[in-house]
């Protein structure tokens, strides 16, 4: 075979450092809702604490409008250091 012919392929490495799971990031679970909708108004209320949130799902809620059962899960992340304030503002009673 001709130099020209001879081609090697290109190896790409993946990166080896630490995986990026959310309490690598400093991130810790506050709650899970069961869907998005209520998610959201967990959200408003967090960050009407002044507590900044994070929601983590495995749908993609603009493709999947609907889910079945536990597919529609959203895990709410919060700073490690503010979990207290928001397990106290979530135990906080709501008046109707």
């Amino acid at each position: 075979m001709s130099a020209m012919g001879a081609r090697r392929a290109r190896i790409i490495r993946f990166p080896t450092g630490p995986a990026r799971t959310p309490s690598a990031s400093g991130l810790v679970e506050a709650r899970r809702c069961r869907d998005q909708a209520e998610a959201l108004v967990v959200r408003g209320l967090l960050e009407s604490e002044g507590i900044e949130v994070v929601l983590q799902s495995r749908l993609a809620h603009s493709v999947y409008p609907f889910s079945v059962g536990q597919q529609a899960e959203v895990v709410l992340l919060v700073a490690a250091a503010d979990l207290p304030r928001a397990r106290v503002a979530l135990a906080r009673p709501r008046r109707a």
